[in-house]
């Protein structure tokens, strides 16, 4: 073999090492941004209004498959996570329609064990009526009264440990009473048996995937 040849090879072999060497480092200085928006587009006023119900509801389930896991929102960053949280929640203010809820009244036989009245969180998350707590023997019932609050995505009624959840947040030690019925009328839940009821403070409206209070009640007997 020449010379030549034999550099030749040398510097195709040095070649293949860089490139090897290249791709499989690449990775730690290279940086992908992205910056995708929320997969789901509000249709203009002119067509949500033209839109009869059944439309409606299937624009609002077509939004609601549309928004982020818990799980998904919390691998976002910081400045993602608020991008996506503005979009959700003008989505939800355009496409989710006031759901209202008729629960039967607690009989006279019950009695109040604690009560509090809704305050909303800011000027875009509002709230207002009354949180009941209804008691009679081991039963214990929370019941919304004249209820409204803004809507949203997966909103869930917790009972905090907080005095001023508004103020400090829920905490971490809550109980999770489920989804909310809806975000306008009376609605009923049913709290646990062994529910030390002197524990929890007060009654919360909060967006489970986005960590966000709407509304809160403080609780007083």
């Amino acid at each position: 073999m020449s010379k030549n040849s034999k550099l030749l090879i040398g510097v195709l072999m040095a070649a293949v090492v860089l490139a090897a060497s290249w791709y499989l480092a690449s990775p730690l200085f290279i940086t992908n941004s992205v910056d995708e928006a929320f997969p789901f587009e509000i249709p203009d006023a002119t067509t949500l209004a033209n839109m009869d119900t059944a439309e409606m509801a299937a624009l609002e389930d077509e939004f609601m498959s549309a928004v982020p896991d818990e799980a998904t929102i919390e691998q976002l960053s910081d400045e993602d996570r608020a991008m996506v949280e503005d979009q959700v929640m003008e989505a939800a203010a355009a496409v989710m329609a006031d759901k209202e809820m008729d629960d039967a009244m607690p009989a006279a036989e019950w009695t109040v064990a604690a009560s509090g009245t809704f305050l909303g969180a800011d000027a875009f998350h509002e709230g207002e009526g009354t949180a009941v707590i209804f008691q009679q023997g081991e039963q214990r019932v929370l019941r919304l009264e004249d209820f409204r609050v803004t809507n949203g995505p997966d909103l869930h009624v917790i009972l905090s440990k907080s005095t001023d959840p508004l103020g400090s947040g829920i905490g971490e030690d809550y109980l999770d009473l489920g989804q909310l019925k809806g975000n306008v009328g009376n609605q009923n839940y049913e709290l646990p048996a062994d529910l030390d009821l002197s524990e929890y403070q007060s009654v919360v409206i909060y967006c489970m995937p986005f960590h966000v209070l709407f509304s809160a009640a403080s609780l007083s007997g």
